[in-house]
């Protein structure tokens, strides 16, 4: 795993993708920055974390898009597939690789509560605790990206795809506002996701007839639960997006809460899409 990790950091240092991720961060942080906490002297940073939150949706797509695409579209997969490692430990390296970069432009962040406070009095406390937020939610989009790489071997299709996911996981919140909660939107948004995970174990397994078989097994279930007892269908496609939502639990870090299940969330969302990248990988060493 080490000397994967350190080839990917070593890839992006000499290459322009690494710099300008590490640009684009500082350079959106540093006007928000700017404009609130040094122009309008506003003490607490959650303003401007806020207020570039959507920075992950431009960045995230550039520094995954190539994580795992390219090396299918270059071949280059196959030396590290028939080496006497892991899928796992090839996922690990490379994840470890994308917060190390991530990890760059932090670190330089970390130091305006320092900046700020030579002006005046400045809680730390919350200052940091929105960094931590700021911090486990890149996390997980990275980790959402890079999954989503794993999948094609087109990078900028990888790219396309990316941006959209992370948009929706951006709006969650405000898109789950204006869909109707009844029985009948949750029973067709539920088949909608049964057909999504279908396409996704379809492009896993390229066995048109496992996919066929999961869709009208999730369909017949769906459909019967909903003549039979729909009740707890009820709201459920709110609950549904909220499973995606990437935002409300950093706005809780925001407000200067270290909030145990924001923390939890976010390892778990990582989790998953790293178990989801390894299983691509390993289909990819079968296949």
């Amino acid at each position: 795993m080490l000397a994967i990790y350190k080839r990917e950091v070593k890839a992006y240092l000499t290459s322009m993708l690494g710099y300008v991720f590490i640009a684009l961060n500082l350079l959106l942080v540093g006007i928000y920055f700017t404009f609130y906490n040094l122009q309008y002297g506003y003490p607490y940073l959650d303003y401007t974390l806020s207020g570039v939150s959507f920075v992950f949706l431009v960045t995230t797509p550039i520094l995954t898009m190539k994580v795992m695409a390219d090396e299918r579209r270059q071949k280059t997969d196959q030396l590290l597939l028939t080496a006497p490692i892991t899928p796992g430990t090839i996922v690990a390296g490379k994840y470890l690789a994308l917060v190390t970069i991530f990890l760059i432009p932090m670190a330089i962040i970390c130091c305006y509560p320092l900046l700020l406070s030579s002006f005046g009095e400045v809680s730390l406390k919350m200052a940091y605790t929105a960094l931590l937020g700021y911090f486990l939610s890149g996390c997980a989009y990275l980790a959402l990206g890079m999954f989503l790489s794993s999948i094609t071997e087109s990078p900028v299709l990888a790219a396309v795809i990316t941006f959209g996911a992370c948009f929706l996981c951006y709006m969650a919140s405000s898109l789950s506002s204006f869909i109707s909660g009844t029985t009948f939107a949750t029973y067709v948004a539920l088949i909608a996701v049964a057909a999504l995970v279908c396409l996704l174990i379809y492009s896993m397994t390229k066995s048109s007839v496992i996919a066929g078989l999961v869709f009208l097994l999730a369909v017949a279930v769906l459909t019967v639960c909903y003549f039979v007892g729909s009740s707890w269908m009820a709201g459920g496609i709110q609950r549904i997006i909220g499973a995606f939502d990437f935002m409300s639990p950093f706005n809780s870090f925001l407000n200067g809460i270290l909030d145990l299940k924001s923390v939890l969330y976010y390892i778990s969302a990582v989790a998953v899409c790293g178990c989801l990248t390894v299983q691509s990988v390993q289909k990819r060493r079968w296949s």
